[in-house]
């Protein structure tokens, strides 16, 4: 559960960066800027929703035999420019998981609402952005004993904070976005106690933290057409786990007990997707974006359909 907790939200912090960083800078401020600041535009204040699904999935690893996850959410949230070339947000963010462990005969649901916060700082070509999230739900797990359902209740939390820096390179209407960045998430959840079914266990509280590392780039070009703006670009991360902690977990049945170690993301990996804008006035915009998770036994696709208000 921890594992689908900390790629919930790696995801949000992924939306969020990319709502404050220069891979929306195109989209933020006016198309011929080459990377300049906002400090000229007129709208102050900016206002989204976003709908998402998520379908992921894990490889048998160790003791833990994969599972299957599908997501689907929504996301609300408020922007305003509070200084030339400063910007900030708040989001809520509302999700509720599917998670199948076919194998194990065992089904769950996860939902989770996360609170999120973003910053930008614009200095010609550069772009400092920051953003944070707090996240807490309930699990209600189900598992088939044979003789009857054995099913528990529990929390989540989570928290993470993602920054990373970017260097805005126009040439004409096209442009490329060289980005590094940081990441660190650390989720929990509390201890179960099943009900029903033949022989309900017990299993202690788990917690997981991650720290990675992202570099990669965004590619992207505008076209304007009839006073609107059709803006499309695709991008690449290199991701690297540098430090994963996740505790052990001891299930009890009776006076009997065994533990288990918490599973973690493979070293290496890599982040891709690509994303289409259309800007109907310089008010209003609607894209579409779709992101991939790609590790070594673990795989996450996502699109995003979103529409943005300035004013």
């Amino acid at each position: 559960m921890n594992a689908t907790l900390q790629d919930l939200g790696d995801s949000f912090l992924r939306r969020l960066g990319n709502q404050a960083s220069g891979f929306n800078k195109a989209m933020r401020s006016n198309p011929g800027g080459g990377g300049a600041s906002e400090d000229t535009e007129a709208p102050r204040f900016r206002t989204w929703g976003e709908a998402y699904g998520i379908t992921a999935r894990t490889s048998a690893i160790g003791d833990f035999v994969g599972d299957r996850r599908q997501t689907v959410g929504g996301v609300a949230g408020f922007g305003m420019r509070i200084a030339p070339g400063v910007n900030m947000g708040v989001s809520v963010d509302q999700s509720h998981t599917a998670i199948d462990v076919p194998l194990a005969l065992q089904t769950a649901g996860l939902d989770l609402t996360q609170l999120g916060f973003n910053a930008s700082v614009d200095k010609g070509p550069w772009t400092w952005a920051l953003a944070a999230t707090h996240g807490f739900g309930n699990v209600n797990s189900r598992r088939d004993t044979g003789f009857g359902f054995a099913s528990a209740f529990y929390g989540a939390r989570l928290d993470g904070v993602l920054t990373e820096l970017s260097y805005y390179w126009s040439l004409d209407q096209s442009r490329i976005v060289p980005k590094a960045g940081l990441e660190y998430v650390r989720s929990s959840t509390a201890g179960l106690q099943e009900f029903g079914g033949l022989d309900p266990v017990m299993a202690t509280g788990a917690s997981a933290e991650r720290a990675k590392i992202l570099v990669g780039a965004e590619i992207g070009r505008y076209w304007i057409f009839d006073q609107k703006i059709l803006d499309l670009s695709a991008y690449g991360k290199f991701i690297d786990n540098v430090a994963q902690n996740f505790s052990d977990v001891t299930v009890s049945l009776g006076p009997q007990s065994i533990t288990v170690q918490g599973i973690g993301e493979s070293r290496y990996g890599a982040d891709a997707g690509a994303s289409a804008s259309l800007s109907l006035s310089n008010t209003a915009r609607l894209y579409v974006n779709y992101d991939a998770k790609l590790r070594a036994a673990a795989q996450s696709h996502q699109a995003t359909f979103g529409v943005e208000f300035k004013w």
